[in-house]
């Protein structure tokens, strides 16, 4: 936590109204994943930006056999962040600095689990995620009060059998489980979503 707060001061890791509650609002929120993925060891953290859920499922894969968590971030600044992370706690971890569109191709193809937090609109996630999503693998993305909405909008394109979890922590949010994804026609193109600002 200390070094978070040490480069939020120069880098906008989180939300500055979230840093009271840094243990509710980031690192249990991230952890509960766990709980839904027990046997998952190979994990693939889209958009990553402060650390969460990454940066936590790699402190908690130290005690894992073979655990390992990939961390992908676009902004410089905060993939450095996240690789001093690594370092001084550790943890098992591996950070890409790639935009998630253009380099899916490129990612760890064995993973387990598929994670995203406030990155991007649930449709764009899923296709993201589709390539990588092998037999026994699952994806588990954060969502906000609008999870319906986005769940309504990502049945547009894609054929969906989704568990919703809610939050452990609290207030409004959702877990979005799935593990099995199939485009409604194969000849359409998901529509390209806006990547949103975690935290």
């Amino acid at each position: 936590m200390a070094l978070l707060l040490q480069w939020q001061a120069k880098t906008n890791l989180v939300a500055p109204s979230t840093l009271a509650n840094l243990w509710t609002r980031h690192i249990a929120d991230s952890l509960q994943l766990l709980k839904i993925a027990p046997t998952a060891r190979r994990w693939l953290d889209f958009g990553s930006g402060g650390g969460f859920p990454g940066v936590v499922l790699a402190c908690a894969m130290a005690e894992v056999e073979g655990g390992h968590v990939t961390l992908v971030e676009r902004n410089a600044k905060k993939a450095a962040f996240l690789r001093e992370a690594l370092r001084v706690t550790g943890a098992p971890g591996t950070v890409i600095l790639a935009d998630i569109g253009d380099n899916v191709d490129s990612f760890p193809q064995d993973v387990d689990c598929i994670t995203a937090r406030a990155v991007a609109p649930l449709h764009q996630l899923i296709s993201f995620a589709e390539p990588l999503l092998r037999p026994g693998a699952k994806a588990l993305f954060l969502k906000g009060q609008d999870v319906e909405a986005e769940l309504t909008e990502a049945t547009k394109y894609w054929k969906l059998s989704p568990r919703l979890h809610a939050s452990l922590t609290g207030g409004q949010g959702w877990i979005v489980e799935l593990d099995a994804i199939e485009r409604q026609d194969q000849s359409a193109q998901t529509p390209t979503g806006t990547r949103h600002d975690r935290n």
